[in-house]
């Protein structure tokens, strides 16, 4: 037997505007509760996004402090050299126009100009010790170091023939030796260079275009002998240099051994290159590469003419390894990485109250809804504000703390039942530990994530699983 049309609402004699808007809205009374708290989810949105915007501002602060100290220290240091250069003379090919019989004709002619041939050591070590601290600014910290590493190795004799250049040609009352250092006012004292146990004083400015800031030393006054062209020349040099955060490499001989050591405990190791052998431990670390010469993309020596850039960095740099000397965890990163959770909290915990509702016969108003998300908000501003002060898991804990206190008395009122109020309280408190747990994992964050909404998802079908939503009406 079909079922009878619905009739349409008719209003009893009598009624009120606002009875007869009620009793027209009674039917659609959850579905209308449903999306307003919906829409305050999405309202709050608005604050949360204030608390990434001032956590933007509070990180680029603490960037721009950082800077101002790594300014006056040193910044992070990338070593490059040794590189030998040694001047020789070539025919080089130029164009030049004149003008015959009133037209411009375009020549060519063979002219002697100048060229560098650079060559790459055949062996670099370099052992070193790194002495790392924390600098301060107001509230803002970050890593510095003080280095001490010598450098030695030695050049072999130069093979002309893959070059093109006559040994005669060579110039080696004019050679120097090159090294590249990123920042040089990490540099404390005056440098010395011994170059086949004679010792040279190292000047700044690399002479070398495309190699902008370092070292050279002039080889003029020990390299004028013809007995260079066969011979092979050692090296040795100690730097102290001052940097913050990176320590760094280029592999530029054909065995390039770099050993250091430090106290400091959580090193990380970046670049082209991992150790080959490390240990590290609660009093620091100690790491060696070896690295051959077959995993770089730029050859062991080349040629080039005055006028065009000696040195490819382009080339050089994506070869480059070396030590990480940073903070553990950074807590902006932390905050930011909890904030982006914002939303995912507010809605479970306005599931738990619209559950309530339903289930209990409750009556929240939207306000209830409203100062709940208010004060879920307010736990990222203090996590924030906290964790610039003391530790981000000591932060976590008094600003989840406080929030889930806020809440819990709150809610003993607003949902008329002190056994109801311990289990928001007992469920927030689950909530916030784990979100942390979720903030301390990298690689299964996702998968931890996704599990714990399937197993929400799954108690709130379980809860609601005798409820006829069709029938399911609150006074709104």
């Amino acid at each position: 037997m079909d079922n009878p049309p619905a009739l349409p609402y008719t209003p009893p004699p009598g009624a009120g505007l606002t009875s007869t808007i009620r009793a027209f809205l009674k039917p659609f009374a959850l579905s209308l509760k449903l999306g307003s708290v919906i829409v305050l989810v999405l309202l709050l949105q608005i604050p949360l996004f204030m608390i990434r915007g001032l956590l933007d501002e509070r990180h680029e602060r603490r960037n721009e402090a950082v800077r101002e100290i790594t300014e006056t220290w040193g910044r992070a240091q990338n070593l490059i050299g040794p590189i030998l250069v040694v001047p020789y003379r070539t025919l080089r090919t130029v164009e030049k126009d004149t003008i015959v019989n009133g037209r411009t004709v375009r020549t060519t002619e063979e002219r002697l100009g100048d060229a560098y041939a650079c060559f790459l050591p055949e062996e670099l070590t370099v052992d070193g010790d790194i002495a790392p601290s924390k600098l301060h600014r107001g509230i803002y910290e970050t890593v510095v170091y003080t280095s001490h590493l010598k450098l030695s190795g030695r050049f072999a004799a130069p093979n002309l023939k893959p070059l093109g250049v006559t040994p005669e040609a060579l110039q080696w009352n004019r050679a120097w030796l090159s090294f590249g250092i990123s920042d040089l006012r990490g540099t404390r004292e005056t440098l010395k260079l011994l170059w086949d146990n004679q010792p040279l004083t190292l000047t700044p400015g690399t002479l070398i275009g495309g190699l902008d800031a370092g070292l050279h030393a002039d080889l003029s006054n020990i390299s004028n002998r013809a007995e260079n062209v066969n011979a092979t020349h050692s090296f040795s040099v100690e730097l102290n240099l001052n940097g913050s955060e990176t320590l760094a490499f280029a592999p530029l001989a054909v065995q390039t051994t770099v050993r250091l050591q430090s106290p400091w405990s959580d090193p990380g190791f970046t670049g082209a290159f991992l150790p080959t052998k490390r240990e590290i431990t609660p009093a620091g670390f100690h790491a060696i590469w070896e690295i051959p010469y077959y995993g770089r993309d730029y050859a062991q020596q080349w040629t080039n003419l005055c006028d065009t850039p000696t040195f490819d960095k382009e080339k050089v740099s994506p070869s480059c390894f070396g030590v990480d000397l940073v903070t553990p965890v950074d807590s902006y990163r932390s905050v930011e990485r909890a904030t982006k959770h914002g939303a995912l909290l507010i809605t479970l915990l306005f599931t738990a109250f619209f559950l309530f509702e339903v289930l209990a016969a409750l009556r929240l108003h939207a306000l209830h809804y409203l100062l709940v998300g208010a004060a879920l908000c307010l736990f990222y501003l203090g996590l924030l504000s906290i964790s610039e002060f003391i530790a981000f898991g000591a932060a976590y804990l008094i600003a989840a703390t406080a929030s889930t206190l806020l809440i819990g008395l709150y809610c003993r009122n607003i949902l008329r039942s002190g056994s109801r109020s311990m289990l928001i309280t007992a469920a927030l408190s689950g909530i916030y530990g784990f979100l942390y747990f979720v903030l301390q994992m990298q690689d299964y964050a996702l998968l931890a994530g996704t599990a714990a909404l399937f197993t929400v998802l799954a108690v709130v079908m379980y809860a609601t699983r005798k409820i006829d939503w069709s029938t399911q009406s609150t006074t709104p």
